[in-house]
């Protein structure tokens, strides 16, 4: 069907609102984001999650926090110090910002501790896994742990003394330490020593049985003796520091991106402390101490009840106990592509697009494959690929090295500001440079954050090319665990559009112009736009409006303006929002047909879609689109995004399935209420056999195994409830009830 036109602008920033100094009528991204890892730990409870997976969650909720003070804290101090920050639209000062973070984390991890103290170990010990203390252990344990330590730990341990001939050490970020209180037999005078707990050979040492652990900080602090010989140890005072990660924007005029980005990981490592924790019932004079040398405030000492250091928890998720975990999943072919991996993948293509959901289908069997079999190809010429994040032992930079040395022409955008991945994308930059690789480090000003790539191949009738547009990194071990989408396609509109794309970024290109693919910054957030204010119009004429996105998280403020004038004509909008979401729904007269929903599971849900009904009679005769790039305005101002439409019939009822079992579930959802709050979807009125208790997750692989076996003509050894046989209708729209606020915290 003809949809209505579009007008497109790229130098479009979108409408400044009605009023964007009604501060109420968007939530603090912080805050929000609080309330999804709060989500995260609400997992660690969750009885119908397995036992390791929940013993995951735990350490996943304290990783997340790390990041969240290395990236926003340190930014929120910046502010304080400098006074930048405050704006109309914000109700709170950074200062507010930040008191109020503290505050909702001094909440969450006391309820980490008790999570941890009274449900998680307590069912470990049952299920005969044991996180052991020094006075749990035997005497025949304790000598064989005292002989251990001797031999692999005690030699890399180096105790540093605190006095006028020894200045305080430099406490790395996110280790964890001992700071004790010593001195001489017989004399008052103290002094402070720290010993650093060493990552290596490991953060726990294991018993025989391989189910018994004790932590390597546990085994220090009871043979501080070896290390202090004839001294008193007065006190001892776990502890761990968080310095702030931010790296600021290259100045326009750096002369070389790469070593401005290596002189700021340089500058990373001594950055300011920002969170100080410390063990519950810390002395006040070593607290006093470490403060002052540290230099932080009250507000930046958290005491913890629990655990210093909660990254020891991965040791235990990862006991081999397949009844405590998931079921095994291994992702499948798309029904596509042959299983025969020695069959052409471009004559595949050139059938038809492919359209590929991870990691419900295979990453290696169709993505990797595709660069792998492009670097051996002699008849492919060029291959050109961009690089946001991708796993240490890379598949894909083994491909392109390798195209390079065989003589073919591979450009590779490298972004070296990807956080947290900048020191291995340099490795992999100067890897891939001295191989003859064109490498490229993107768009001055912008991070490259597109996952794109391009093969061009000489073929019989001439030159032909091929693409990839997905929503997830080109990393193949998160693959196994994110949920993402991406397409493979000849498609010459898409693959002319790459072209321009890759020369935007390897080149001067200014170019606005593209056939299909939505490129940011020069027009995505304006086309965005366009297609919600599109059914704002259709709505108010009289037709149907409506819109489904589901994103990692929502923070645009011209992006959720248009939402709230496209929900006040009427327009029916569903969000399924991962992370933290600044939108606020279900609010009369701004956002009452808004509903947010976020889901926490097994697989991190990661991908984009973005649905629009251009009044169409049927879910399918919509227009859908899959990309890199939330509704964030850092997604559609100053990075490099790319999101192409998705227009294969079949390929839009997957993704249309997609998205009607994320907002059909029950057991793995949260929604977001006008005040803010998080609460589990109930499952009341659901039938116990009815398979929406299952879950998005588990439907979408019983989905994938039935269409396996229906292309294998195994109709019989799959049940019918596991894929739908009709295509499925629009949901019905019901009003939820308000759980009572014991329920709140539960995760149905």
């Amino acid at each position: 069907m003809s949809h209505p036109p579009l007008n497109f602008d790229p130098a479009f920033d979108g409408p400044s609102g009605e009023d964007h100094a009604d501060s109420n009528r968007f939530f603090n991204r912080d805050h929000s984001w609080l309330e999804f890892n709060a989500r995260v730990l609400a997992m660690c409870s969750d009885p119908g999650t397995p036992l390791l997976e929940r013993v995951r969650f735990m350490s996943i909720y304290s990783r997340n926090l790390d990041e969240f003070y290395m990236k926003r804290v340190g930014a929120l101090r910046h502010a304080i110090e400098t006074g930048t920050g405050v704006t109309t639209s914000e109700p709170l000062t950074p200062a507010e910002v930040l008191h109020k973070v503290r505050t909702r984390v001094l909440d969450l991890d006391g309820q980490q501790s008790r999570i941890l103290r009274d449900e998680l170990m307590p069912q470990l010990r049952d299920a005969g896994v044991h996180l052991l203390e020094w006075s749990d252990l035997s005497e025949s344990e304790r000598a064989e742990v005292e002989a251990w330590f001797r031999r692999n730990v005690f030699p890399i341990l180096t105790p540093l003394a605190v006095d006028p001939g020894h200045r305080f050490p430099f406490i790395s970020n996110m280790s964890v330490s001992l700071g004790l209180v010593v001195r001489r037999p017989g004399e008052p005078e103290t002094m402070f020593a720290r010993v650093k707990v060493p990552e290596a050979p490991s953060r726990l040492y294991s018993f025989r049985t391989g189910r018994r652990f004790i932590s390597i900080q546990e085994i220090i602090e009871h043979n501080l003796d070896d290390l202090f010989p004839g001294m008193e140890i007065l006190q001892v005072l776990p502890f761990r520091v968080t310095r702030d990660a931010e790296i600021e924007a290259e100045r326009e005029d750096s002369d070389d991106l790469l070593e401005s980005v290596e002189q700021k990981l340089k500058e990373r490592k001594f950055a300011r402390v920002v969170r100080l924790e410390v063990a519950a019932g810390a002395s006040p004079r070593i607290l006093r101490f470490l403060m002052e040398e540290l230099d932080v405030g009250a507000e930046d000492m958290y005491e913890t009840k629990g655990l210093t250091d909660y990254g020891i928890l991965e040791s235990i998720a990862d006991i081999d106990l397949p009844a405590l975990k998931y079921s095994r999943w291994t992702p499948l072919s798309p029904p596509e592509m042959s299983e025969d991996a020695s069959a052409n993948i471009f004559a595949q293509i050139r059938k038809g697009d492919i359209l590929l959901h991870h990691p419900y289908q295979s990453f290696d069997l169709t993505v990797e494959r595709f660069i792998k079999a492009a670097a051996e190809d002699p008849k492919v010429l060029c291959i050109k690929q961009s690089l946001y994040r991708t796993s240490g032992d890379s598949p894909f930079i083994v491909s392109l090295i390798r195209a390079a040395e065989s003589g073919k022409q591979v450009a590779v955008l490298v972004e070296l500001r990807a956080r947290f991945d900048e020191a291995r994308n340099i490795e992999w930059a100067r890897k891939l440079e001295n191989a003859g690789v064109h490498v490229a480090y993107g768009v001055i000003g912008l991070k490259t954050h597109t996952k794109t790539a391009l093969v061009v191949r000489q073929e019989a009738d001439g030159i032909r090319c091929y693409g990839h547009v997905g929503t997830g990194n080109y990393n193949a071990k998160t693959a196994r665990i994110y949920e993402d989408f991406g397409i493979l396609t000849s498609d010459p509109l898409i693959t002319e559009d790459l072209m321009g794309l890759f020369n935007y970024m390897t080149g001067r290109s200014r170019q606005t112009k593209f056939n299909k693919l939505l490129i940011a910054p020069v027009g995505m957030k304006r086309r965005f736009i366009d297609l919600i204010e599109r059914e704002t119009q259709l709505q108010s004429s009289g037709r149907t409006g409506r819109i489904i996105a589901k994103m990692n998280q929502i923070e645009d403020r011209g992006v959720m303006d248009a939402l709230y004038r496209a929900s006040n004509a009427g327009v029916q909008i569903d969000l399924i929002v991962r992370g933290f979401c600044c939108i606020r729904p279900g609010v009369a007269g701004l956002s009452e047909n808004i509903r947010v929903r976020s889901i926490i599971g097994r697989f991190l849900e990661h991908s984009r879609i973005f649905y629009f009904g251009a009044g169409g009679e049927e879910p399918l005769d919509g227009e859908f689109y899959i990309g890199s790039a939330d509704w964030m305005y850092r997604n559609l101002q100053t990075r490099v995004e790319a999101a192409t439409p998705i227009e294969n019939l079949e390929h839009k009822r997957i993704l249309w399935t997609a998205l009607e079992y994320a907002l059909a579930d029950v057991r793995q959802s949260w929604t977001l209420h006008a005040d803010g709050t998080y609460v589990p979807v109930s499952d009341a009125g659901v039938a116990l056999d009815d398979v929406r208790r299952i879950g998005l997750h588990q439907r979408l692989m019983n989905d994938t195994l039935a269409q396996l076996a229906r292309s294998r003509g195994e109709m019989d050894t799959v049940k019918e409830s596991a894929f739908p046989s009709s295509l499925p209708a629009p949901l019905p729209r019901r009003k939820p009830t308000r759980p009572s606020q014991k329920s709140q915290r539960r995760v149905d």
